[in-house]
């Protein structure tokens, strides 16, 4: 494992493995938010984020943290050896995402781009509570086009995820 991409809904625990999994095998992590987003979450500019998105792989080695496929997928897929999808239940990625909110406030983090804060908001709840019936398919559809041949490892709930982390390296 070298080259890395994780997905999951917003609050499955994306950004967390990407970081123990980077420190246990040394790997540089790109975030994806961090590249994407302005100050209170403005989206950027996209020509200059699939800039940003070059560099960050142009490396040999490497571990994405996002679900921006649909502006990323042709860039980093097809250089992808593992693609990881993380399965939580909706409701545990709501209350991640709502423990984060009210614990994290004001702490930095390297996952939250510059003049971003982590908020509740109708946008994010909307977001986790419909990711299955939106986001999945278009997610789905974006493997199954660029890389279909490419498994993808699923890890259905924490211990999975931490099975996986154990194994790795």
């Amino acid at each position: 494992m070298r080259r890395i991409v994780i997905l999951g809904n917003s609050g499955s625990g994306k950004s967390t493995l990407a970081r123990k999994l980077g420190a246990k095998l040394a790997l540089p992590v790109i975030h994806l938010d961090v590249l994407f987003y302005e100050p209170g979450w403005k989206p950027g500019d996209l020509g200059r984020f699939r800039e940003r998105v070059t560099g960050a792989l142009a490396g040999d080695a490497w571990i994405v943290d996002g679900n921006f496929l649909s502006l990323t997928g042709d860039l980093c897929l097809p250089r992808a050896d593992t693609i990881l999808w993380i399965e939580q239940p909706r409701w545990r990625s709501l209350a991640r995402a709502a423990w984060r909110s009210i614990h994290q406030r004001g702490r930095g983090r390297a996952d939250l781009p510059a003049g971003c804060r982590d908020s509740l908001d109708r946008e994010t709840l909307t977001y986790i509570w419909t990711f299955d019936r939106v986001a999945r398919r278009n997610i789905e559809h974006i493997l199954a086009h660029q890389v279909p041949s490419r498994p993808v490892r699923r890890l259905h709930g924490d211990r999975e995820v931490a099975a996986f982390l154990d194994q790795a390296g």
